[in-house]
């Protein structure tokens, strides 16, 4: 199994889980025409999509699922509450037959993808990140969230991959433009991750076996690549753990 993001950012975010036999679009907040291009790079259509799974209804992960849902035919899945939420959207017409629905986080599977949804600590109706399972690898997407608690620390141990929110620099946030409640809603318990909150977390994620981390989410105001990456890096050589040997760390673009 192979985890790929598409694009991930304040401005949208797309990532695909595959298989040789399944391929899964965690969320779409980028256009059709962006995710036919994203995927072309990795050899694959949207034609061969089997689901696209949501972790919340916030406008950069769902504004392509209308799109992509009358265009192809995909089904969606998403827990009740946040289907409810994503309804309030406009997102063009829904076909009932492909709105797929379970409770809270309530796993379920996807061709040859055992999937198990994890709440998140985030501002939205009913947040959850996702853990993907072939029976011979396990991965996972956790971004979107205020604090690393410990049921995400549970859900996601021993995944080899994980992409993890890296979402902004304290010190960029604090001098930064942006009006002080979006800063105070930012580093709050349900905003989002900083560099250094990311960097603890992977010390962490590749104690419990990680072996792949992909940072993401990266803010365009408050962060840019090279800052997340050494960051996260410094926090991991500190602990003992060596970039390149020990574990394969990269950014998401």
């Amino acid at each position: 199994m192979k985890l790929h993001p598409l694009k991930s950012g304040s401005k949208g975010n797309s990532c695909l889980v595959y298989t040789d036999k399944t391929k899964i679009l965690v969320d779409c907040g980028i256009s059709g025409k962006a995710v036919r291009s994203a995927m072309a790079r990795v050899g694959i259509s949207p034609e061969e999509l089997d689901g696209i799974v949501v972790t919340h209804e916030h406008s950069d992960h769902i504004k392509g699922i209308g799109v992509m849902m009358r265009r192809y035919g995909i089904p969606v899945y998403a827990n009740s509450v946040t289907w409810a939420a994503i309804m309030t959207n406009d997102l063009g017409k829904l076909n009932n037959e492909h709105i797929k629905i379970f409770k809270g986080t309530e796993p379920f599977s996807i061709g040859d993808i055992d999937i198990r949804p994890f709440r998140i600590p985030h501002d939205a109706a009913y947040p959850v990140g996702y853990r993907f399972d072939d029976g011979k690898d396990a991965g996972a997407v956790a971004t979107d969230m205020g604090t690393l608690t410990e049921e995400v620390m549970r859900a996601i141990a021993g995944c080899k991959t994980v992409l993890l929110e890296s979402n902004h620099d304290v010190g960029m946030l604090e001098v930064g433009k942006y009006p002080y409640p979006l800063k105070q809603r930012i580093r709050g318990a349900l905003g989002h991750l900083s560099n250094d909150d990311a960097g603890k977390g992977a010390e962490l994620l590749v104690k419990m076996g990680a072996e792949n981390i992909i940072l993401g989410h990266l803010s365009e105001e408050n962060n840019y690549p090279a800052l997340a990456f050494e960051t996260v890096k410094t926090a991991l050589t500190r602990s003992g753990i060596k970039v390149g040997q020990d574990l394969r760390l990269t950014v998401a673009t």
